[in-house]
């Protein structure tokens, strides 16, 4: 079998970057985080945080102590080394081209398997630092698997390495995750009514790290 396609490499390889990114995260960062304790539950979730720069999958998954699920665009895998390493973090591949129907089943399968899988609802990174509106299609792999959505925001990320620039700035970095959105508090709503409730909730994520910088 493959190291590349071992299930317990690629579980050695994330703890290892899991712990690196929580090193020199604290150490060059000054990362903080803020309500680890919402974090605390079993079971699968869709993790909603905001984009704002190609830090944010590490960076959320070295707050975590489970380990997450990521989703990376198919383009990502061009590049051999890249696709090594996403590979070895055991990403789902999204074909945004031919509509991503597999890895939306690939998403479906590990969420009804009891995973937690990382998206970021806007779509793409910021590009002020503010968050976007964000994009409904993740609703329906929600609601068909019935999942609870736990909200995070992330400040200082795009400061650090801004969309367009290679290396990043010495600048402190926060994250906030808030309460999370059982399926009983939006099974009964629009995508609409359900896209706002979660807006405002990562709006009230992004204040907390906000003010914590």
């Amino acid at each position: 079998m493959s190291l590349v396609r071992n299930s317990f490499v690629k579980l050695c390889f994330y703890r290892t970057v899991q712990y690196l990114a929580r090193f020199f995260g604290v150490t060059l960062f000054q990362l903080r985080c803020y309500g680890r304790e919402h974090t605390n539950f079993d079971g699968p979730a869709l993790i909603l945080s905001t984009h704002q720069s190609h830090f944010d999958p590490v960076l959320i998954g070295a707050t975590f102590n489970e380990r997450l699920n990521y989703l990376a665009r198919k383009t990502l895998f061009n590049s051999r080394i890249f696709a090594t390493v996403i590979t070895l973090l055991d990403a789902i591949e999204l074909d945004r081209d031919r509509s991503g129907i597999a890895g939306l089943k690939e998403t479906i399968k590990r969420l009804k398997s009891g995973s937690k899988v990382l998206i970021f609802p806007e779509g793409t990174r910021s590009t002020d630092g503010k968050i976007g509106e964000l994009k409904p299609g993740f609703l329906a792999v929600a609601r068909r698997c019935q999942v609870p959505l736990l909200p995070v925001a992330i400040t200082g990320a795009y400061e650090a390495l801004p969309k367009g620039t290679k290396f990043p700035r010495n600048v402190p970095l926060r994250v906030a995750i808030g309460p999370r959105v059982e399926f009983s508090e939006y099974s009964e709503l629009s995508d609409d009514e359900t896209l706002s409730l979660l807006s405002q909730r990562l709006k009230e994520c992004y204040e907390i790290a906000k003010g914590a910088a």
